[in-house]
C-alpha cells in the first residue's frame, strides 16, 4: 500500500500529528449539530455511506450504527491502517486507501457521501466532484462540511495561516458547481487548556497559534463552519 496516494493534497495537521487531531475530533461539535442537520437533509439509516478523507476513521463507527454499509476512503496509508484497526470489529465498514479523484467504487453505489474538512479550497476539487457524480446513486446526496474561513476569529486565524486562501473564490467555485449551502455555528470544547493549545498549534502557524491562545479564555472555541450539499 503506497504511503500517500497520488493526487492527494497534503493535510499537515492529521498527517503529521494524528494523536492531536484525534483530540480535536473529540472536541468538535459536542452537541452533534452537524450530523443532526445532515440527517434532516438525507437520513442514512439503512443506506450506504461514503466518508471521503476519513483519516483515522473517527466518524466511521457512528455511521455504522445506522447505515447498512460504510465505506471510508483515505489517501494516507498510515491513517488507513489506523482506521482499519478502529473498525476491525464492525462487519459493515470497509476502508480503502485511495484519493477522492479515483474512488474504488462502482457507479451509482452510494446513497450518502460525506467529506469533513477536506475541500477547503474549492478550485482544484473538480475531479473529486466528478467522482461523486459517478458513485452517488439517484436519490442520494453528497455533503461537504468545512471551516468557514470568512467568519469569526477561527476564520481570521486560518486566513493569516494560509494567505493564499480566498473565501470569495471558494464561494464562487461552489456556486458554479450548483451546490447549496448554509452556515453551521459549531464549537470546540476541550477538557484541558493543554489540549486546546495543542490543537491551535497543529491548525495554525506558530505565531498565529500563540496569538490565538492569547485571545481565548477558558476551554471553548467558536468554530464557524459551512455545510454544502447536492442532491442527485
Amino acid at each position: 500500500m503506497p504511503r500517500i496516494h497520488t493526487g492527494a493534497i497534503p493535510s499537515p495537521n492529521i498527517w503529521n500529528t494524528p494523536a492531536v487531531y484525534e483530540t480535536e475530533n473529540r472536541a468538535v461539535d459536542p452537541e452533534g449539530l452537524a450530523d443532526a442537520r445532515l440527517r434532516e437533509l438525507r437520513p442514512w439509516s439503512g443506506a450506504t455511506v461514503l466518508d471521503i478523507g476519513c483519516g483515522t476513521g473517527y466518524h466511521l463507527p457512528a455511521y455504522a450504527r445506522e447505515a447498512r454499509a460504510v465505506i471510508g476512503v483515505e489517501p494516507h496509508g498510515d491513517l488507513v491502517s489506523v482506521a482499519r484497526r478502529r473498525c476491525a470489529a464492525l462487519d459493515n465498514v470497509t476502508v480503502h486507501a485511495a484519493a477522492a479523484q479515483a474512488l474504488p467504487l462502482p457507479d451509482a453505489s452510494v446513497d450518502v457521501a460525506i467529506a469533513r474538512w477536506a475541500y477547503f479550497f474549492g478550485p482544484g476539487c473538480e475531479p473529486g466532484l466528478r467522482e461523486l457524480s459517478r458513485v452517488v446513486r439517484r436519490g442520494g446526496a453528497a455533503f461537504v462540511i468545512d471551516l468557514d474561513g470568512s467568519r469569526g476569529a477561527f476564520g481570521r486565524w486560518f486566513r493569516e495561516t494560509v494567505p493564499q486562501y480566498s473565501p470569495a473564490k471558494v464561494e464562487e467555485f461552489w456556486t458554479r458547481q450548483g451546490w447549496e449551502r448554509e452556515e453551521l455555528d459549531l464549537r470546540m470544547a476541550f477538557e484541558t487548556r493543554a489540549d486546546l493549545e495543542a490543537v491551535l498549534r497543529i491548525e495554525f502557524t506558530p505565531r498565529v497559534a500563540r496569538s490565538a491562545a492569547s485571545e481565548v479564555t477558558g476551554l471553548e472555541l467558536p468554530y464557524p463552519n459551512v455545510l454544502r450539499w447536492r442532491r442527485f
